[in-house]
């Protein structure tokens, strides 16, 4: 993960990635997932996202990494939420309510770091990272939350015609990185380039949105 481009988008407020409403393949698939309310729902790499407060709004305990303390502190402000902050090892700990935010690196954090998660939920963690990283992001992830059930959100287009992030993640590469821990049920695939003006200014043809559920082969 590059850290000086993250940390410097979220201090220059460049974040055009962070949407203002919770995301509607999250409001319409979370439903197939079988975990129970109350369950922690890990979100690597959060930024501020309202998807957090939906989740929470659904009766579940929330549990974000992110590595941009700027972000933290600011969705805990639009929540008008004070949270009792402390630090562990190379991570800082905000609680309040029904959600933690462990701010810091998401390769340094271990499962003595975190609750026991249910549930994963990755609208902007694997497209965030470069193909060279993405086999260690779902590794630790298995060895976070070597049991549970997720809602996976990715992009795929041709990525010789831009430079990620977003980077695109091919319903093949999906496989070869989740599978055999993971089984993988595909949920909805949608053409979204009429819907994002840049990548076709920039000579995207395609660009869709895929939807997967996942269900670790542990549980």
């Amino acid at each position: 993960m590059d850290t000086p481009f993250w940390l410097n988008k979220w201090e220059r407020n460049e974040i055009g990635f962070h949407s203002l409403h919770a995301n509607s393949y999250l409001k319409r698939h979370w439903e197939s997932l079988e975990v129970s309310a109350g369950s922690v729902v890990l979100v690597p790499l959060c930024g501020k996202s309202i998807d957090m407060v939906w989740l929470a709004e659904q009766g579940f305990q929330v549990l974000g990494v992110e590595l941009s303390s700027l972000a933290v502190e600011a969705f805990f402000e639009e929540q008008g939420l004070v949270p009792v902050c402390k630090s562990h090892g190379t991570l800082r700990h905000y609680k309040a309510g029904p959600f933690t935010i462990l701010q810091g690196d998401f390769f340094a954090l271990t499962p003595a770091d975190m609750p026991v998660c249910s549930a994963v939920y990755d609208r902007a963690a694997l497209i965030a990272l470069p193909e060279a990283m993405r086999y260690r992001y779902v590794r630790h992830l298995e060895t976070l939350m070597p049991a549970g059930e997720g809602l996976l959100i990715t992009l795929e287009y041709d990525q010789a015609k831009r430079a990620g992030p977003p980077f695109a993640v091919s319903d093949d590469e999906v496989h070869r990185l989740y599978e055999p821990a993971w089984r993988l049920e595909t949920l909805e695939r949608k053409d979204v380039l009429a819907e994002n003006a840049k990548f076709a200014a920039q000579g995207v043809m395609q660009l869709s949105e895929a939807v997967y559920k996942l269900s670790s082969l542990a549980r």
